[in-house]
């Protein structure tokens, strides 16, 4: 048997990088004292702030981006693989002003071994009143990504991304036996479709779905659902937080389990050309 050890932390973001890096580095920590040698963190790790003259302020690019920097060492000093879910960073696109949402996966030598910026962005008026539009401060991404690990092909992908099953399959496709969804879930979609939507990606794909998750009331007024999961490739939860604050979920991935469940159903390499609707 093929096995992971696995960690998905869950944050409760501040609004300064400062803050950031002092709130999740005790978690990295923890979640290395604990054996897991692929550590994942949520989207917007280095900062939560929902205004854009604020957000401004304190934006950088990713080599000069402190929480960075600073997890790239960490990563270093613990000889773990981690995946900072997302932070945003300047573009570095000419003629764009707006940030990107960028994931990013660092080797257990510090080394950014890839990297993806999030595809899908969130534009909605919410029923609760809360309006959100993302595509006003960041620019969506323009490719898939598939990162290399030792223990096998990790897919990437935000938040958002998670109602788009094509991507999925093409990541599952490109290699992918493992598919991260580092999220920050509105508290009403999260309630109403989280676990349904990471259950289905991972039972169409036959990868295991790791989705760590901003969680509680942020300092910009933004509430967040919380609730890490890891499902299997069978669909089955791993392990789950059931509650929204801050902490780290463990688990140890049987990897053997993707060969399992694509012989069982295998689905990836059924499709078939077919004439659009009309």
């Amino acid at each position: 048997m093929t096995t992971l050890p696995v960690a998905l932390v869950q944050t409760r973001t501040p609004a300064s990088p400062a803050a950031a890096l002092a709130h999740v580095e005790p978690l990295i920590r923890e979640a290395a004292a604990g054996g897991a040698r692929l550590i994942l963190t949520p989207e917007a790790t280095n900062f939560v702030i929902k205004d854009r003259p604020s957000r401004e302020a304190v934006l950088a690019t990713a080599d000069d981006d402190e929480v960075v920097r600073r997890l790239r060492a960490l990563a270093q000093e613990l000889g773990v693989w981690l995946l900072i879910g997302s932070v945003i960073v300047r573009s570095g696109v000419a003629g764009d002003d707006r940030a990107a949402n960028r994931s990013l996966l660092i080797d257990d030598a510090g080394a950014i071994a890839a990297t993806y910026d999030k595809l899908h962005v969130y534009d909605v008026d919410l029923p609760t009143g809360e309006s959100w539009r993302e595509s006003a401060s960041i620019r969506p991404g323009d490719a898939a990504v598939v990162g290399e690990t030792p223990w096998g092909s990790l897919g990437l992908t935000v938040c958002y991304d998670l109602r788009f099953p094509q991507l999925f399959r093409a990541l599952a496709k490109a290699g992918a036996s493992m598919i991260a969804v580092p999220s920050a879930f509105t508290v009403p979609t999260g309630e109403a479709h989280w676990e349904t939507l990471l259950r289905a990606r991972a039972i169409e794909t036959g990868c295991f779905i790791l989705a760590p998750a901003q969680g509680g009331a942020h300092e910009d007024g933004r509430r967040t659902w919380g609730r890490s999961m890891i499902v299997g490739p069978w669909g089955e939860v791993v392990a789950r937080l059931d509650h929204d604050e801050p902490g780290v979920l463990f688990a140890t991935l049987d990897l053997d389990a993707v060969a399992r469940a694509r012989q069982a159903v295998p689905q990836l390499t059924h499709d078939r050309d077919f004439d659009p609707p009309r």
